[in-house]
């Protein structure tokens, strides 16, 4: 955080070092997706030597979840083609009006701009031979979309999940779900919240993302339930 002295901000483990949540999923058949383009995808991107992506989907259209789309223009060249980017039709609607210079014909074209190619999200989908299962979640008030991709479920920002998506989120071999803190917060689980779902939705492995400078990584983990654990930047899971 900026500005900060807490033991989190000062420490020297690698773990508590975060940059904003994102997921890069690389699919059976070849397919490399990300899940949100966050301010700091340059930065990931470089540091886990991210070469290629040919999707991306997003959850929602807040700024630290969409604020590298720029980037993908570097994705654009390497690939030679427009990016495919899903989303429901609120964030849609934010893309267009946050990036807006993007889509107006009149944008100069010298500076680059990333080519994008917009799709609604309704219902399941496939991305070349993988479904994406839709997982309905509320982040506050605004509903939002968690993703379901064969036994993984990923539910970033999230603070309710609804009666009619737990089916969706059985017989999971790893979730990742939002646990921002030990205290409530209206927006996002909390660290007690995130355990309550994890032991509800009974996957053999969870993981918490999204969280905030109030949980160290090695203490918070120490006293998690088994099979639980925080995520980190660079953890890789094969399921």
């Amino acid at each position: 955080m900026i500005g900060c002295d807490c033991g989190t901000c000062r420490s020297t483990d690698p773990h508590d070092k975060r940059w904003r949540a994102s997921v890069y999923i690389e699919t059976d058949d070849g397919l490399a997706l990300l899940v949100d383009a966050g301010p700091d995808i340059r930065a990931q991107s470089l540091a886990f030597n991210i070469r290629r992506v040919d999707a991306i989907i997003f959850t929602h259209g807040h700024a630290d979840h969409i604020m590298g789309l720029d980037d993908v223009r570097r994705f654009n060249q390497l690939q030679r083609r427009a990016m495919p980017c899903f989303a429901d039709e609120v964030t849609i609607r934010d893309l267009r009006k946050t990036f807006f210079y993007v889509f107006d014909p009149a944008t100069p074209r010298g500076g680059g701009l990333p080519q994008l190619e917009l799709f609604r999200v309704a219902g399941p989908f496939c991305i070349g031979e993988q479904e994406i299962v839709p997982v309905p979640i509320f982040h506050g008030h605004r509903p939002i979309l968690g993703l379901r991709i064969g036994r993984f479920a990923y539910l970033t920002d999230c603070s309710r999940i609804p009666d009619e998506s737990w089916p969706l989120l059985t017989g999971l071999d790893l979730l990742v779900v939002d646990a921002l803190r030990e205290s409530a917060h209206p927006t996002h689980f909390s660290l007690s919240e995130a355990i309550a779902v994890s032991a509800k939705v009974g996957a053999r492995r969870t993981c918490f993302t999204h969280m905030c400078h109030n949980l160290r990584h090695a203490d918070t983990c120490a006293k998690l339930p088994a099979g639980v654990e925080l995520a980190y930047d660079g953890l890789v899971v094969e399921v």
